[in-house]
């Protein structure tokens, strides 16, 4: 997948949730991988608070992260 299509994919997915696009910072430091696990795991219009807390589960199970 280019980088152009993960990138459509993580929008699309963030939309599903619930997720503003616009509203999520940048500078997050998450790489679009862990993103998109996240999301997956989630069901349609869960919410931001429900992203941030799958989020933040995934990035403390990826090994090699702080």
């Amino acid at each position: 997948m280019s980088q152009a299509e993960q990138f459509e994919h993580l929008l699309r997915e963030l939309e599903r949730v619930g997720v503003d696009p616009n509203t999520v910072s940048a500078g997050l430091g998450v790489r679009p991988q862990d993103a998109l696990r996240a999301l997956a795991e989630l069901s349609n219009g869960a919410g931001p608070e429900a992203f941030l807390a799958q989020l933040r589960a995934v990035m403390s199970a990826t090994p090699g992260r702080r």
